[in-house]
């Protein structure tokens, strides 16, 4: 798997790679939820949270899935972007991080903030709140797919965070996608080479400019 590859490039980049090759997979209103230090980039472990409606006793969400995960894979948490319950906080980051998993991406909210950024480990949500899980939300399911700001993301698909939020790509087409995004960013470091020389800013950014397509065959 071309992870050094992916962790190379931004989700800028990725996300007009998908563009241009009509996939979806970059998502909206999620980000880093503290001053995360550089991109991740992993295998996607998938775990899916909703209301709780019963009084018997469950299991901590995504506490199985750190057990199963392998170093440098990230938990992707869908909790339909509820921003008013936890669905992470401080003991799942400490397992996590003994467990060298990379990274967790909450379509949703996550408490224990501090914690998480005194080890390092990065966490990308849509808010931070006090609110505990326990007693308002269950995990439904692990390992299935899940929808995660609109996009649909399957175990085994790739995530890459970074400071510009997230995008997800399908296993399937990730070599196609890096080398297309790949593409992108030489394109665009030969652009703003010819804007430093002085070339006009309208004939650097036409539309003509861009990959096609028909150019990532």
């Amino acid at each position: 798997m071309p992870l050094h590859r992916l962790r190379a490039l931004d989700t800028c980049a990725v996300s007009d790679a998908l563009d241009t090759l009509n996939l979806p997979g970059a998502t909206t209103g999620i980000g880093p939820l503290w001053a995360v230090q550089g991109p991740i980039a992993g295998r996607v472990r998938t775990v899916l949270v909703g209301p709780r409606t019963s009084g018997s006793p469950a299991q901590h969400v995504a506490a199985a899935a750190i057990e199963a995960a392998h170093p440098g894979d990230v938990l992707v948490i869908a909790n339909g972007g509820r921003t008013d319950v936890s669905s992470w906080g401080g003991i799942l980051t400490l397992a996590a991080r003994r467990q060298g998993i990379g990274g967790v991406i909450i379509d949703g909210a996550c408490r224990d903030i501090a914690e998480s950024a005194e080890l390092d480990f990065p966490v990308y949500g849509r808010a931070v709140v006090p609110v505990s899980a326990r007693g308002r939300i269950v995990q439904l399911a692990m390992e299935e797919p899940v929808e995660v700001a609109g996009v649909l993301v399957r175990p085994g698909d790739v995530v890459l965070a970074d400071r510009n939020g997230v995008v997800f790509v399908p296993q399937a087409v990730l070599d196609r996608v890096i080398s297309l995004a790949e593409r992108i960013v030489a394109r665009e470091i030969a652009m703003a080479a010819a804007v430093r020389a002085g070339q006009p800013v309208t004939e650097v950014m036409h539309d003509s400019k861009f990959p096609t397509i028909e150019e990532s065959q």
